[in-house]
């Protein structure tokens, strides 16, 4: 099978990442952490595509190809993100994917420290025998969606960065009759109060024991 790992992240300048964590880290350090969750991220998948045959494309906001490729390396793909909301930028990535192709397609964001490589190989094994794979998110949202057919309409009408997003999602699946199976429940860190998931994983620990946070 032709698989393709879409990464969402964006280039780590301080006061446009993170920005739900300004208000208790401050600027620079919800970049900082940012761009630590990023790396950690990229570490676990790079280590899935040493066993696993995949491509990964990071899908970047800010910066430039330069930028990101000094960062996070050369032996990556790089594609800018488009201008719209998370639905927008989702569908085209998509698109790009089953444009090109592939069989089955997964998109994560880089906001989800416990997601590991044995799930999103486990993912990728769900999409030979279902339609969608969904990796709900303890907000609401969802950290991981993986398709085996370009599905748009899983895209639109969702109200996005609300309570409702996942929920949402299944209810055009099962509209749409679409073969659905759901990965472990895991926390994104958006708020404050998601940084104690950091905690086991010694991601700037240090920094947010000073600040209180453990």
């Amino acid at each position: 099978m032709r698989e393709r790992l879409i990464v969402f992240t964006r280039y780590p300048e301080p006061g446009k990442a993170k920005t739900r964590l300004i208000p208790a880290l401050g600027a620079k350090a919800a970049a900082d952490l940012h761009q630590k969750m990023t790396e950690y991220t990229l570490t676990t998948v790079k280590q899935l595509r040493q066993v696993h045959s995949l491509t990964v494309e990071v899908w970047f906001a800010g910066g430039d190809l330069t930028r990101m490729q000094t960062w996070l390396g050369p032996d990556l793909l790089y594609q800018l993100q488009p201008e719209g909301n998370l639905g927008d930028r989702m569908t085209l990535a998509f698109q790009s994917a089953f444009d090109n192709n592939v069989d089955a397609a997964i998109i994560i964001g880089t906001d989800c420290p416990n997601l590991t490589g044995t799930i999103l190989a486990q993912a990728f094994l769900e999409l030979q025998h279902n339609d969608v794979v969904l990796g709900p998110a303890t907000d609401g949202g969802y950290y991981l969606i993986g398709l085996r057919q370009f599905v748009p309409e899983l895209f639109e009408a969702i109200a996005w960065s609300t309570e409702r997003v996942f929920q949402q999602t299944v209810d055009i699946v099962s509209k749409l009759n679409l073969s659905v199976t759901c990965l472990p429940t895991l926390t994104d860190v958006d708020r404050p109060e998601d940084l104690t998931v950091l905690k086991e994983l010694n991601i700037i620990t240090d920094y947010l024991e000073n600040k209180g946070f453990f």
